[in-house]
């Protein structure tokens, strides 16, 4: 009889394990902005002719595009050495163990117990009146339970676990993309000061010359204090421009090293070389809407955060129902003597369930994390609004850029065709040489600096 109720309490355990998990299952909601139709199509009102590519997404690679060996290695040095990267290998395989905690919480659980002891066991606990000798006292037991999940508290945990495990992936991704972008950047601004620099001390020297002939023009009678005056303070005027263009450039290697995992003085030969910024050699790939936004790692970091959210809202409504466990357990307890003895063993089985009815507290924290779901889609849809936001900005200032590098073309060709003719004029003795000197400071003028 009593086993036959046993194996009744077993089947009935087991029609449990059929309940339904509680708590919402995630999707992706239909209200998000990454769901609307002009997130998803080209971007508009840019005019960059054959500049970008949109009919293609941008390679993961997308710095080769420069086709810049120094620079392919200074990013495959910050990929190995950056200490932000290690950090956030480190914060992955944390997420990693967590979710492995989270996967085999529950199911079936072993313990084991033992001890030996002399001592004087009461004769009372024993229901006896006599007191016993004082003997040499064994126990052992081994245990196992499981533990049934009803309403899915340990699916959703595990669910979120995941989703988090992902998150912290993608926010992996996010950091090396970040500092493959500071790399480059740094070291395109090292290249571009150097450039600066020699552009200016190239203008100081022709100023030196402008200044010199108008000593020589105010010592020999035909020039003015006034135009000696103004030649001095103009070169005077072009050294103070030089100092800065050299902390620029110090201050984009001291964060370029940094990047590399470096002091600030320890560079890669060929760095401080560097004097003609790499160009692109391929129009920009840069696809639509939606294709960006599923390369992007910080929109996918947003949307799993939004799913581990999702899931723990199951993790608190399960907590309003009980937790049940089957468990058992054989061992044996008595002399030392008669240690194993028939006597001496035990067994049981049966279930374990407890319940902490639901409270005002246990609803509040059900609200909470609905509420936590919420902040975590307003987060996803702002992520999507930021990465369409900078996306449209960047281009829309690469196109004004390429206008002007256009405008700056034409300009320097006036500019080169006027210098010609009056260094043609100086030399057939139609016009002074000071004009010629000014047309040529006039090509190596920060008008004509950028290409």
């Amino acid at each position: 009889m009593n086993t036959r109720r046993l194996g009744m309490l077993l089947v009935a355990l087991c029609s449990l394990a059929a309940c339904k998990t509680v708590g919402p299952d995630y999707h992706r909601p239909d209200s998000a902005v990454i769901n609307q139709p002009d997130a998803q199509k080209p971007f508009v009102d840019i005019v960059l002719g054959t500049a970008v590519d949109p009919s293609r997404s941008g390679p993961d690679a997308w710095w080769k595009l420069y086709d810049d060996p120094l620079l392919n290695q200074l990013i495959r040095d910050a990929l190995r050495n950056n200490a932000g990267l290690r950090e956030a290998t480190a914060n992955l395989s944390l997420a990693s163990d967590i979710y492995d905690q989270a996967i085999n919480a529950g199911g079936v659980t072993y313990g084991a117990d033992a001890e030996a002891f002399r001592g004087l066991i009461p004769a009372e606990s024993l229901l006896m009146s006599n007191q016993l000798p004082v003997s040499n006292i064994a126990s052992g037991k081994l245990s196992a339970s499981y533990e049934f999940d009803l309403f899915g508290k340990l699916k959703r945990a595990s669910e979120a676990a995941k989703a988090d495990s992902e998150a912290v992936q993608d926010a992996l991704d996010m950091a090396r993309i970040t500092v493959v972008a500071q790399v480059a950047g740094s070291y395109l601004e090292s290249c571009h000061a150097n450039r600066e620099i020699a552009i200016t001390r190239q203008s100081l020297a022709l100023q030196q010359l402008g200044m010199d002939v108008a000593q020589r023009l105010f010592d020999a009678g035909r020039g003015t204090r006034t135009d000696l005056t103004r030649a001095k303070a103009q070169f005077d005027l072009l050294s103070a421009s030089l100092p800065p263009l050299i902390a620029q450039k110090k201050t984009a290697q001291y964060a370029l090293a940094a990047l590399l995992g470096h002091t600030p003085g320890d560079l890669p030969p060929g760095v401080d070389a560097c004097q003609e910024a790499p160009a692109l050699k391929q129009p920009i790939p840069v696809g639509n809407g939606m294709v960006l936004l599923q390369r992007r790692p910080d929109v996918r970091a947003a949307e799993r955060r939004l799913a581990a959210a999702t899931a723990r809202i199951g993790v608190a409504v399960a907590d309003l129902y009980p937790d049940v466990k089957l468990g058992g357990s054989v061992g044996a307890s008595g002399l030392l003597g008669d240690f194993g003895e028939a006597p001496t063993r035990s067994w049981q089985i049966g279930p374990l369930i407890s319940w902490t009815f639901p409270s005002k507290r246990a609803h509040a924290q059900v609200r909470a994390t609905e509420a936590g779901a919420d902040a975590q889609l307003a987060a996803f849809d702002q992520t999507v609004l930021n990465a369409l936001r900078d996306t449209q900005t960047a281009l829309t200032g690469y196109a004004q850029l390429l206008d002007r590098q256009q405008a700056l073309h034409e300009a320097a060709a006036e500019a080169r065709e006027a210098a010609s003719q009056d260094r043609q004029l100086y030399r057939g003795g139609r016009a002074p040489y000071l004009t010629s000197l000014d047309a040529e400071r006039t090509l190596v003028s920060p008008c004509f600096r950028c290409k």
